[in-house]
């Protein structure tokens, strides 16, 4: 069975640490929080002088794989978006670190940085004590395949329809002209509207034969077969002149 390569919550978590590694400048390690990074953020105390004495090593961060957060879909009526997600990741480290963290995301405008880790519930649930945290949240998709289009077996075949105009006008009772009433070409997209005169005009009719048309108006619905060679139709329909 072929291996299908990392999936996108993989994915993400490696970007991740490629990031820390290269951009922020920080070497990261994907664990569980523990007690022994908590004595790390006591670094600022090394011989009671932050500024003026030695600095202690920098040291790393630990990464830890804190939720999959649901994201805004989007929708369009081309191909299929992907769905997409948030991968939301816990990093504890040396407050030193944690300041390249911050820094470096905040330069590049990216990942997003949450300063929301110090809820006490969330370090009672990993079952160490608080300490200082970054959250960071990183964007993730899962693509649809897209389906092949289906081969083409035989040779194109264009037939030449010809087509023309039918034009005429829509009476009412006592042959008085109906305005504003459609006039639609069945089995087609074209459509038009009587004018003052009770006239229409339908250019691209196709010419195959006998034209239905619908007329539509007052609340009433006429099917009507028409010769398409006749130059000057006249379309009764039994509706009412006002």
């Amino acid at each position: 069975m072929t291996d299908p390569g990392p999936g996108p919550i993989e994915a993400a978590t490696a970007r991740l640490l490629d990031w820390l590694g290269r951009t922020a400048g920080v070497a990261a390690r994907l664990s569980e929080p523990d007690a022994a990074i908590a004595a790390d953020v006591v670094a600022l105390r090394h011989d009671g002088d932050p500024h003026g004495g030695p600095h202690p090593p920098t040291g790393g961060v630990t990464v830890y794989l804190l939720e999959v957060r649901p994201a805004r879909q989007t929708r369009g009526t081309g191909p299929r978006e992907p769905y997409r997600f948030t991968v939301r990741f816990l990093v504890t480290g040396p407050v030193r670190a944690l300041d390249s963290v911050l820094t470096a995301a905040v330069h590049a405008g990216e990942p997003e940085i949450l300063l929301t880790a110090g809820d006490p519930a969330l370090w009672q649930a990993l079952g160490v004590p608080p300490r200082p945290a970054l959250i960071v949240d990183l964007p993730a998709v899962v693509g649809y395949a897209e389906q092949p289009a289906p081969p083409v077996l035989h040779k194109l075949k264009i037939e030449h329809v010809a087509r023309r105009t039918l034009a005429g006008t829509v009476v009412g009772p006592g042959d008085v002209p109906l305005p504003a009433v459609r006039v639609e070409v069945l089995g087609t997209t074209l459509t038009t509207t009587t004018d003052a005169r009770g006239r229409f005009t339908v250019a691209g009719v196709p010419d195959t034969g006998e034209v239905r048309l619908r007329l539509v108006g007052r609340g009433r619905t006429f099917v009507a077969a028409v010769d398409p060679g006749e130059p000057d139709l006249i379309l009764r329909c039994d509706l009412p002149t006002r």
